[in-house]
């Protein structure tokens, strides 16, 4: 039997008697990760061109939060994006989104890099794209949303303690002004209406803003179609597609 840390030939380095969990090829290691971290004895893999970026639960940006809470770092997805833009062999991105929102400057840095990438990309949300995940939604360059998905829109808050002086208040709204436009430009929703959305009272419980279903935040503008995984994976095959027809064939060396 050969040793994960061993070379084929040479002799063992462990000596006495082994624990179960050491007497493992590579491939029975990959198995138990495997179970460990998706319950099940095999993933099925197949060879694709497009890249699955999941946003999870809360955005976590230049605060820690507590262990309890699922959360999706902003650091672990900035370099997958550039990964994704400079690997050749991946043609798409498909951003899967359910996340009640987060840190505001880190989902709107994944949402500029988002915007920002010449490979196509599509956005699904399934259950939620919440407060600061409306930008990320809105950053690809195709947007769906499940039928029984939900968006909800309002100002920026800040938790913690806050210094009561005239500052803090141009500063919140600056930074919600960034946030406003980027949403108008990256959808079909005019300043106007989502301002609206975001400052509308009696949606919520203790708060004012509008909770969005999947048809609702595609009559305003906001996400381009209602829709689930098979009509993501379709459309970004089509613009994959596209985008090869578009660029013109490339000189070969004789």
């Amino acid at each position: 039997m050969t040793f994960l840390d061993e070379e084929p030939g040479q002799p063992s380095t462990i000596t006495g008697p082994e624990e179960p969990a050491t007497r493992k090829t590579k491939q029975g290691v990959r198995k138990i990760d495997t179970v460990k971290e998706y319950g099940q004895n095999e993933m099925p893999t197949v060879k694709s061109s497009i890249h699955c970026l999941p946003i999870i639960g809360q955005i976590e940006g230049h605060l820690v939060l507590p262990p309890q809470n699922k959360t999706t770092k902003y650091e672990h997805i900035i370099p997958q994006l550039v990964a994704v833009e400079q690997n050749p062999e991946i043609e798409g991105l498909l951003i899967i989104l359910n996340t009640v929102g987060g840190d505001v400057e880190a989902g709107l840095a994944i949402a500029e890099m988002i915007v920002s990438m010449s490979k196509p990309t599509v956005s699904l949300i399934l259950g939620g794209g919440h407060s600061i995940g409306v930008p990320v939604a809105v950053s690809s360059k195709y947007s769906f949303i499940a039928e029984t998905a939900t968006m909800t829109i309002h100002p920026i808050r800040l938790s913690g303690l806050v210094i009561g002086v005239p500052q803090t208040w141009e500063y919140l709204d600056k930074m919600q002004d960034r946030v406003i436009r980027f949403v108008a430009k990256h959808s079909n929703v005019t300043e106007k209406k989502f301002r609206e959305l975001m400052f509308t009272t009696g949606d919520l419980a203790r708060d004012i803003g509008s909770v969005l279903l999947g048809s609702e935040a595609v009559e305003v503008g906001l996400i381009d179609a209602v829709g689930g995984l098979a009509e993501s994976v379709s459309k970004l095959n089509d613009m994959i597609k596209q985008k090869h027809e578009e660029q013109p064939e490339k000189p070969k060396l004789h």
